[in-house]
């Protein structure tokens, strides 16, 4: 009949018990659990020395039992035996406890132990029993019930896990050599007190060169210099975990660390091109923004953030520049207003600095670059301009028709000074009273004027440039109507004469002073007017 291995495993340990027994139980049982007999003398060193008079007694040591044994036979534990037993069968031997009679029966005539399924360390890791030895004639009790335990003998049966894999984790890019990124433990489910069945040992399957692991400890660190997150970001490392200390016929298990490289400032701004153009017309407006540009970074975050600067006088005079910070871009706005006849060029010195530098990385720099910006002002039709803000002329009135008042100048700005006709603007006012020669500007009577009806005309004149009639320009032109002698003097016949009684002959009938002496002999009888007195009446 063939064995197998377990079974075989099984007779050797027991075996061992025995031999254990015969030079020393203290091995297994702990002192202070010991009970010296009497035929026993404990010495001073801690040993016994056994006196060979007979005396009554259990004959056991620690029982123990492979798990995961395979096959139709049950599987031998050992054997309970009283020394009060010859071998003629008239000892009974009773089974109690966890297990008995189930997992574990005895033979009542041998003693022998034997386990009828197969155990599970990993679920329970020992049993809880009681043995008794019974006269078989007499039912009367040889021995004291006495507690033993059957240990479940570990076997490397359990490979090893990571129960929270797979991992994340982060460096930051370009750090040194050894530097710690993550640490990986493993679980075993075996005993880590018995062999080397839970001794597990770490390797790294993937992520070499890049990175490597701690055999002892799990811990992942850095095995390259400088990698480059800008090369490359992500690193799936495969750590594998083998028990029975790494050696031939270790069970393994694996995880995978996802390892981010992040970003630190190691790259300083750059401008695509060196040289750039732009196109801006005289007529943009102040203040409005006219163009951008923008450097590459390829760093992220506040790494990449950029601030730019126009360092030249000339640029900085006319132009500004602020930082966008959702696109990064600088934008060019205008500070004062463009003139093509004045300036057709400007040039621009850009700059741009990062804004938040790491010293670690300073040898790299510098952290900053810079672009020419030329400016073209490009030339835009504009409309005439007059000579003055507002014009202030003046004419007599009952002046004749036609009667030359003033002039109006306007001119075209742009270089091809283009012709200016003039107009007025009837449409505030619908009485015309003058005109104006659309060639020379010069402003005409076509009304008698008269100052006592109305002393000032504001009109409204237009110019416009014959090549673009619809660039108009406007400017106010107040006339001033000046008087001259042209009404006589008139009585006014509405208004009641008052002659004092006291008049003479050829004397005026309106006279302050008689009328105030009129008045006067009235009120001052009656203590009125005390104020008339003042005056010689």
């Amino acid at each position: 009949m063939r064995k197998s291995t377990t079974s075989c495993l099984c007779h050797i340990l027991v075996c061992l018990c025995f031999i254990q027994r015969c030079y020393g139980a203290s091995h297994h049982i702990p002192a202070d659990k010991v009970t010296i007999a009497k035929n026993q003398t404990k010495l001073a060193n801690g040993e016994t020395e056994v006196h060979h008079r007979p005396k009554r007694g259990w004959i056991w040591n620690q029982f123990f039992v492979l798990e995961e044994h395979i096959g139709p036979d049950t599987q031998y534990v050992g054997k309970l035996h009283s020394n009060s037993d010859k071998g003629d069968g008239s000892v009974r031997y009773i089974l109690s406890g966890e297990g008995a009679g189930s997992i574990f029966i005895i033979n009542e005539v041998t003693g022998d132990i034997h386990a009828t399924e197969s155990l599970d360390r990993e679920r329970k890791a020992h049993y809880v029993l009681h043995a008794q030895a019974f006269d078989r004639n007499t039912e009367k009790p040889l021995e004291p019930k006495s507690e033993f335990i059957i240990k479940v003998q570990d076997i490397n049966d359990n490979a090893p896990t990571f129960p929270d894999g797979p991992f994340v984790a982060a460096v930051p890019e370009m750090s040194g050599v050894g530097t710690s990124v993550y640490q990986v433990t493993a679980t075993d489910a075996d005993d880590p007190t018995y062999g080397n069945s839970a001794r597990v040992v770490y390797s790294i399957l993937q992520g070499q060169p890049y990175f490597s692991v701690d055999p002892k400890t799990g811990v992942i660190r850095t095995a390259l210099a400088n990698m480059d997150r800008e090369a490359r970001e992500h690193y799936a490392v495969v750590i594998q975990a083998k028990d029975m200390a790494g050696s031939v016929g270790g069970l393994s298990g694996s995880t995978t660390i996802n390892i981010t490289l992040t970003d630190v400032n190691d790259n300083p701004p750059k401008f695509p091109q060196k040289n750039y153009q732009l196109y801006v017309p005289e007529s943009a407006q102040v203040g409005k923004p006219v163009g951008k540009i923008k450097a590459n970074d390829e760093d992220l975050g506040v790494n990449a953030e950029i601030k730019y600067s126009i360092i030249n006088s000339e640029g900085a005079a006319m132009f500004s520049i602020n930082t966008d910070r959702d696109t990064r871009e600088g934008i060019i706005s205008l500070k004062k207003p463009l003139n093509y006849e004045r300036k057709k060029t400007y040039t621009l010195q850009i700059e741009g600095v990062n804004s938040h530098l790491e010293p670690l990385f300073s040898y790299l720099g510098p952290f900053k670059d810079t672009a020419t910006l030329k400016i073209t002002v490009g030339d835009v039709d504009e409309p005439p301009v007059f000579s003055m803000d507002y014009y202030i002329m003046d004419v007599y009135e009952n002046a004749r028709i036609g009667r030359e008042v003033g002039a109006v100048t306007a001119r075209d700005p742009d270089s091809k000074n283009s012709h200016v006709r003039y107009f007025i603007d009837h449409s505030e006012h619908s009485d015309k009273y003058f005109n104006i020669d659309m060639d020379s500007g010069v402003i005409k009577t076509t009304q008698s004027l008269d100052r006592e009806d109305m002393p000032w005309h504001n009109i409204t004149v237009i110019a416009s440039e014959v090549d673009n009639p619809s660039l108009l320009s406007h400017v106010p032109v107040t006339v001033q109507v000046l008087d001259v002698n042209d009404n006589p003097p008139e009585i006014n016949k509405d208004k009641e004469v008052i002659v004092c009684e006291s008049s003479r002959p050829g004397q005026v009938s309106i006279n302050c002073s008689c009328y105030l002496q009129c008045l006067a002999k009235v009120f001052i009888p009656l203590g009125v007017f005390p104020i008339l007195l003042h005056y010689n009446l």
